[in-house]
């Protein structure tokens, strides 16, 4: 049995040495969503300049690198020469360091946010049966985005979620106003990523100009859908409340005909 214990050590060995991803498409099957901690190996390089750390998101996770390089902090190509430098001074001011460290703080567990993903992901799939799940994972921006989508990606910046009365989004000069901090919280990760995927699926038509009621009905669309999914009334604004009307005069109406229709009038 000496074989079987030396293959068990190896094994857990290689577990430690290199890191196993559990992607949101390996647990499809099971219906369970994982979000990948890319923010983990990304704050191990931008606090200590480790070069492994450097090797693994360029090879490991090169689209959500280049994501954050050229799309949320956008400071030029992920092939330019000296970009990693960049990369890391640019996360030297020492703001940044701090919403890194918070971050991982906040978010050293997110088995809660992995198990309300999982739940979301498969009501939403029972509404729309052809609806692919995104590869998700966490990074740390700079106070920008606060969802990317793209590529069957979905990156949740963690930075945009430490609280309503964190610190720094309290700052005057961030000019954050208590609106927009109510929903800079742990309970709205889920929920955003669920909407501003269906607004990438979903989007408002380019074909024509909308007017502002046009907009507010497209996103209430989008906000009745998330409510849905959530199980809970995340959203309770005044569209919503007017697409709920709206699905409850007409019942035969699918979750789908109703993203797909952009006849706001009908809705209105």
């Amino acid at each position: 049995m000496r074989w079987f214990y030396t293959l068990v050590i190896t094994l857990m060995l290689l577990c430690i040495g290199c890191e196993w991803h559990l992607t949101s498409s390996d647990n499809e099957s099971e219906g369970k969503v994982v979000v990948e901690r890319y923010d983990r190996i990304q704050s191990l390089y931008l606090t200590t300049g480790d070069f492994s750390a450097l090797q693994q998101m360029n090879t490991g996770y090169p689209q959500q690198t280049r994501t954050l390089i050229e799309d949320v902090l956008k400071i030029g190509k992920v092939n330019e020469p000296e970009i990693n430098i960049k990369l890391l001074n640019f996360y030297q001011d020492t703001t940044l360091q701090t919403l890194i460290a918070s971050a991982e703080q906040q978010y050293a567990n997110m088995d809660d946010i992995n198990q309300a993903m999982s739940e979301a992901f498969e009501r939403l799939k029972s509404m729309l049966t052809d609806i692919e799940i995104p590869e998700i994972y966490a990074q740390i921006g700079s106070l920008d985005q606060s969802i990317t989508v793209g590529n069957g990606l979905l990156g949740i910046s963690l930075d945009k979620y430490l609280g309503k009365d964190y610190p720094l989004y309290l700052r005057e000069d961030y000019g954050y106003t208590d609106s927009q901090r109510s929903v800079m919280t742990r309970e709205y990760i889920v929920p955003d990523c669920i909407g501003f995927y269906l607004l990438s699926l979903y989007p408002m038509p380019h074909d024509r100009s909308l007017s502002q009621m046009d907009r507010d009905i497209h996103i209430g669309k989008i906000q009745w859908v998330v409510n849905r999914t959530m199980n809970r009334r995340v959203f309770n604004t005044l569209y919503t409340r007017t697409v709920g009307n709206y699905m409850k005069n007409h019942p035969d109406v699918t979750v789908e005909q109703l993203l797909k229709n952009n006849n706001y009038r009908e809705i209105r």
